[in-house]
């Protein structure tokens, strides 16, 4: 359940920056989520659904990708993705 404040957060923010630019319509969302959130995709489109309803960002496309968790080694300077 902790999805809908995040969502409401991120909505918020949408909004502000749509009506600023007098944004008519939000057609799509992109939303970058690192691979160990524990914020859960179905949660996340259920609740974004039932927040935008009535908004500019209301049957807007979510697109939820996931980032893979990149560590650097103090050692070698080498990068590693973790799963």
């Amino acid at each position: 359940m902790h999805e809908l404040p995040v969502i409401e957060s991120i909505l918020r923010t949408v909004l502000r920056h749509a009506v600023a630019n007098q944004v008519r319509k939000i057609v799509t969302i992109t939303l970058h989520i690192g691979e160990l959130s524990d914020l859960e995709d179905e949660w996340v489109q259920r609740y974004f659904d039932f927040l935008s309803k009535d908004t500019l960002a209301a049957g807007a496309t979510l697109k939820i990708e996931r980032i893979p968790i990149v560590v650097k080694c103090n050692q070698c300077s080498r990068t590693f993705e973790v799963r």
